[in-house]
């Protein structure tokens, strides 16, 4: 065992240490640390819990990219079709990474009632539509099965049954308008098999689920004619780098959007949070090292006489420093435990239980704060934490070169 460590560890335990004038210092600095580490903690996880749901959400119901024609429109409804024959149709197998492919189409109607009527688009999708994403946001009905026949089954939206007085097992009919607008307008019997709140307006208000085969009827389509394609990635992180080789995998008269290029405004409020994230992390390592410097400037004046021993004895400048430096370590290791401790505490039980919630859920498009608690940012955040307070505690140490031992001793 070397010697600076032995002291330092004599220091730690004796009584004389834990009543000393430094003592409620030491506990400010190390509750500076466990506090700075429960912020840091609390805003990665909700940043990226908050990220991650909405990613979610979105994801559902348009997948990580689409495929469709170079000239189809900007608006929600499918004027071009695109044929199902195609290479990577039904199994993207030329791009590896690619989890699943579905094909869709859109058709812009009206729903009327006998009191009032909504304007929505009727999302078509066929038998190898992915449930599985769509099945966490159903909150009354059953999911429509479109293998068979062609039925009249429909999910709509909690936004769209509330505003029309709908409940599953309700009927309604839904006008179609036709290329020519002196023609009279298709008109089509649904049934409300389901209702699905994805939390997210600009979808909930916008969409409902039905068919694929009434779009190709309304539309005149081949039964090998869709809309687009959504395409699912087994790694979000990897998106770009997807888009590059689904689009290479492509012909060239079809292109590929992601989700963020659709939804470009949404994934760039949602990026502001990393912003925040890292501004409360620098200022929480800042003000706990802050802390730490004053805790550790307190021991060395209070062990002045000690320093002056030690150099009398021959210990260098950088020995007695190290006995300081371990001393400020094992503080910042106690508050690091303590932070960690109530941090994930706390976390896990809004995680388990949900105890918290947005008021305004429309503005964050959750109801529930989420949080996302990975060992990764876990294990960087402290290690990070660890270094730049022990960093930040050179300074002060450097106070010790510039003692002199006789004057030390005399200290009082």
């Amino acid at each position: 065992m070397n010697y600076e460590f032995f002291i330092a560890k004599r220091i730690i335990g004796s009584k004389a240490y834990k009543s000393s004038v430094s003592a409620p210092i030491i506990k400010i600095g190390i509750t500076a640390i466990a506090i700075g580490i429960i912020v840091m903690l609390i805003a990665i996880a909700t940043g990226l819990g908050l990220q991650k749901k909405v990613r979610e959400k979105v994801v559902a119901f348009n997948g990580h990219l689409t495929i469709n024609n170079y000239d189809s429109n900007s608006s929600n409804e499918s004027v071009y079709p695109v044929t199902t024959q195609q290479e990577f149709y039904p199994v993207f197998k030329t791009v590896e990474g690619v989890s699943h492919i579905q094909a869709v189409a859109t058709k812009f109607g009206v729903i009327r009632t006998e009191t009032d009527f909504e304007g929505t688009v009727l999302k078509g999708v066929g038998s190898d539509y992915d449930w599985t994403y769509l099945q966490d946001f159903l909150v009354e009905g059953r999911l429509p099965d479109y293998s068979n026949n062609l039925n009249n089954d429909v999910l709509i939206s909690s936004y769209l049954a509330n505003r029309l007085g709908f409940k599953a097992g309700d009927s309604f009919q839904m006008v179609f308008g036709k290329d020519n607008i002196e023609d009279l307008p298709f008109i089509r019997q649904f049934t409300i098999v389901g209702i699905f709140t994805s939390g997210f307006q600009d979808i909930d208000k916008t969409f409902m689920i039905g068919d694929i085969r009434h779009v190709q009827r309304l539309n005149k389509w081949e039964t090998d004619q869709i809309g687009n394609f959504e395409v699912f990635i087994e790694d979000y992180s990897e998106l770009k780098e997807m888009d590059a080789k689904i689009r290479a995998a492509t012909p060239s008269n079809l292109n590929t959007q992601t989700i963020e290029e659709k939804y470009y405004t949404t994934f760039e409020w949602i990026k502001i949070f990393d912003n925040n994230t890292y501004g409360i992390i620098a200022i929480m390592i800042i003000v706990a090292g802050i802390n730490m410097i004053t805790a550790l400037l307190v021991l060395i004046l209070e062990r002045t006489q000690m320093i002056g021993i030690l150099k009398a004895l021959g210990s260098s400048n950088w020995s007695i420093r190290k006995v300081f430096l371990y001393n400020a370590t094992y503080l910042i290791c106690l508050g690091l435990f303590w932070g960690n401790s109530i941090g994930l505490t706390l976390l896990f039980l809004q995680k388990q239980f949900s105890l918290l919630k947005f008021p305004d859920p429309e503005q964050y498009y959750v109801s529930i704060i989420p949080v996302h608690i990975g060992l990764d940012y876990i294990i960087l955040l402290n290690l990070g934490t660890f270094i730049a307070c022990l960093l930040m505690l050179m300074i002060p140490s450097v106070i010790i070169t510039r003692i002199s031992p006789v004057k030390a001793i005399r200290f009082e």
